[in-house]
């Protein structure tokens, strides 16, 4: 009696599980439109950037404009402990933007020059990342200056530092995988709404390809 009584007053038993099923697919239908929606706009940005990115050899190149290089020479009164040190310090002075990206140290070391071996002093590299510009710092230990070298990106670049990730922290990785989790997901709910709207077809290809797999791995295994 409780089954009866949850139907509705012009629906028999067999067609409560039709409503049921069209309850399915629309919801089904309204997820899929707004995660592809979401996929969509990153999609748009990440295929562009991309298509570009692709087109940087010189056989196909497609012209975005060059970076504008700015260089210059810092004075380095107190020498500091480490590269990481030198950053920190030259990004407050110079108003530094993004974010560290490399800060190695090549300890000195012996080099053949003119014949003879010669003591080549310590020599620090950092590098500062952001979509807008980068910031190139080279350091020889014991010199009183800095040569600091900074590209500031056209609009293109920027969409392609996007693309790339560079300077960018935890949250932007957290959006790209968002797309990727939306591409999961649309593929999902796409074969979901083809198995619920066609499931005569569906049956039909299963038995298609099954038949075909057989084949298949009959003649390999022969």
């Amino acid at each position: 009696m409780s089954d009866i009584r949850t139907l509705p007053l012009n629906a028999t038993p067999r067609e409560f599980p039709a409503s049921r099923r069209l309850t399915y697919v629309k919801w089904l239908r309204k997820m899929h439109g707004w995660i592809g929606l979401w996929g969509a706009v990153l999609g748009l940005l990440f295929g562009t950037t991309g298509f570009l990115l692709n087109h940087r050899k010189p056989a196909m190149r497609i012209p975005v404009g060059e970076p504008i290089t700015l260089s210059l020479q810092v004075p380095v009164k107190q020498v500091p402990d480490s590269p990481k040190a030198l950053a920190r310090q030259l990004q407050k002075q110079l108003n530094i933007p993004g974010t560290l990206a490399r800060a190695n140290r090549e300890p000195e070391h012996a080099v053949a020059w003119g014949g003879q071996s010669v003591v080549q002093p310590e020599h620090w590299q950092i590098m500062f990342a952001s979509p807008r510009e980068t910031t190139q710092i080279e350091y020889w230990v014991g010199n009183q200056l800095a040569d600091v070298k900074r590209n500031q990106n056209g609009l293109f670049a920027f969409l392609m530092s996007l693309h790339r990730g560079t300077g960018l922290g935890i949250g932007w990785m957290l959006v790209t995988d968002s797309l990727a989790g939306s591409l999961v997901f649309l593929s999902l709910t796409g074969i979901l709404l083809w198995t619920a709207l066609h499931k005569r077809r569906l049956v039909g290809i299963l038995l298609v390809g099954g038949a075909i797999t057989a084949a298949i791995v009959a003649v390999c295994l022969s």
